[in-house]
């Protein structure tokens, strides 16, 4: 995965893992594109991992590393926001393949963030 920016984010496993659990607890993460967010609410009627502010308009993730049992309503909330000419800014990669589940709108794996 590449990327054409000069911020140094190469693939997704560049973005936020410091402090992650082990792969094998949370083998996905959430990357969030918060600057693209235009508070539609969508990601909060499907996933009870999201959540609207009250203070901020905008949503924000309860957790960014989850596991195959959150894995459902994530990808849910990941394909139904409306952002970015409804490619999303909510992104759910596989941190074993650091490859882009959802919202992929390449149809290649690779991370779809406009940073």
């Amino acid at each position: 995965m590449t990327d054409d920016g000069d911020d140094g984010i190469q693939r997704a496993s560049d973005v936020g893992s410091t402090d992650a659990p082990p792969i094998e607890e949370k083998p996905y993460k959430i990357i969030f594109e918060a600057n693209k967010c235009f508070g539609a609410g969508k990601c909060a009627e499907v996933s009870d991992n999201w959540e609207m502010s009250l203070a901020s308009g905008i949503a924000k993730p309860n957790e960014y590393f989850i596991d195959e049992e959150d894995l459902d309503h994530n990808v849910r909330a990941a394909e139904i926001c409306p952002a970015k000419k409804d490619d999303g800014c909510i992104h759910v990669i596989d941190r074993r393949t650091d490859e882009e589940i959802a919202p992929d709108p390449h149809g290649d794996g690779t991370l779809s963030v406009d940073w």
